[in-house]
Order: structure tokens, then sequence, then C-alpha cells
């Protein structure tokens, strides 16, 4: 998964762009997979395990009545904790991970819904409901590698976009 991470860093440090990131049932797995490819911190900035629902909400800003609503499980929570990360650590990218890890369902949801999200700049967001299958470390694993994909696509959509911007629409 490294290779992911990698490819996200790359394109963030050829735009001069940051990243931060908020992990609920991934406990600082994207962070690690981030963390373990050299010259990370040219581009990312940091993350926040806020495991704990009340973390979500006094540290990302995630609205409580949103939280009480819904659970902590739900892709507008997802969005919130991206756009959250992004607010707090000053980052130009937000991405969050929130789901069911097993072995039990929580807040109503089934084990292996998860849910990732990007916040970018100019108005970037993309929310993505992944319904994953296997044990805990399995779910896990694939939030992780399906978040720095969702990221990766992101970043290179937005990147034609502003070259094509950049070169007179052409």
């Amino acid at each position: 998964m490294t290779s992911s991470a990698a490819r996200v860093l790359r394109r963030l440090q050829e735009r001069g762009e940051t990243l931060a990131v908020a992990e609920s049932l991934t406990g600082g797995l994207v962070a690690a997979e981030l963390t373990d490819v050299p010259g990370a911190s040219q581009s990312f900035r940091g993350s926040v395990t806020a495991y704990a629902t009340s973390l979500k909400r006094d540290v990302l800003g995630v609205d409580g009545a949103l939280l009480d609503e819904r659970g902590a499980v739900d892709p507008s929570v997802a969005e919130a904790m991206a756009s959250g990360v992004r607010r707090v650590l000053d980052a130009d990218w937000g991405v969050s991970t929130t789901g069911v890890a097993g072995p039990e369902p929580q807040d109503g949801k089934a084990v292996g819904t998860v849910f990732i999200a990007v916040s970018g700049p100019h108005e970037v967001r993309k929310c993505v409901e992944l319904r994953l299958n296997g044990g805990r470390a399995d779910i896990r694993k694939e939030s992780v590698r399906s978040l720095l994909a969702l990221l990766s696509g992101e970043l290179g959509e937005n990147a034609r976009a502003q070259d094509t911007e950049q070169n007179g629409g052409n």
C-alpha cells in the first residue's frame, strides 16, 4: 500500500499542497501508511485519531446534533470529519474514515459499513460508502487502501482541471 501513499504524497508535493487525516475505525493506519514514505513531512501535516464520538464533536467540529441523530457511522459525519481536520490542522486537503470494523454492529450499521471522505480546495468534497467483507483487520486495511485511492483520484482529476485552466483551456 505504501506505493499508493507515495503516489498521493508525490502529487501533493508537485502541487505544493498539504494533507491532514481524521481517522476513526482505522485508528492511525492511514497516517502510518503516509509516514512510511520518506519525505512525507513535505506534505503530510498530521492526523487526529478521533476514535471516541466525543472527539469527533469536540476536536473535529462535527455537529453534536448530527452525531446524536445519525451516530458516528454516517456519510455526513465522514464529510464533516474531513473538513474539520483540514481546518484544525490547516491543510489544503483533509480525508477521513469512519465505520464499523467489528466484531459487532454499531449505531445500527452492519460490520463492514465504512464511509471515507475527502475535503479539498475549491469546494471539492467527496464521500464514498464501502461495504466490506472479512475480519476486523481486513476491513481496516481495505478502508486505508480505498481512502488513498479516492484521494489519488481526486488529486489526479483536479490536477488535470488545473492544468487545463493554466494552459488557456486547451
